[in-house]
């Protein structure tokens, strides 16, 4: 039998207009500390965020979410926090900025293990 262990995870999402507190869903961020896993999902919806905001820097918002998964896996090219602990990592990727990125409040969660996990979050937040 597997061990049970908690993870906690939290939805990122592209804010362009604070003001106006519209957003889409864009990331899924996961990380479980007893399975050493640390881990997220990117999509990006171009119509549905130009449908919101036509004048939006897609390209922008895209090299800001393609940082994430780097970030997450300790790639040096995603900069100086990918070389922080994995614990340290995801608290930096979920803590509240007001910027075009912004984080769901972080969710808690049981698994049995990881495989699938965070393709299952992205199917029910992001697709």
């Amino acid at each position: 039998m597997r061990a049970r262990a908690t993870f906690d995870y939290a939805v990122l999402r592209v804010v362009p207009r604070v003001e106006r507190q519209e957003f889409v869903n864009a990331a899924v961020v996961v990380f479980c500390l007893e399975k050493r896993y640390l881990d997220a999902r990117v999509y990006i919806d171009p119509q549905r965020m130009k449908a919101l905001w036509p004048d939006l820097d897609i390209d922008l918002v895209r090299q800001h979410l393609d940082a994430i998964p780097r970030i997450c896996s300790g790639d040096p090219t995603a900069g100086p926090v990918a070389s922080l602990s994995q614990r340290e990592r995801f608290h930096w990727l979920v803590a509240p900025r007001s910027t075009l990125i912004q984080p769901s409040p972080v969710h808690t969660g049981i698994c049995d293990d990881t495989g699938g996990l965070i393709d299952r979050l992205a199917t029910q937040f992001l697709y």
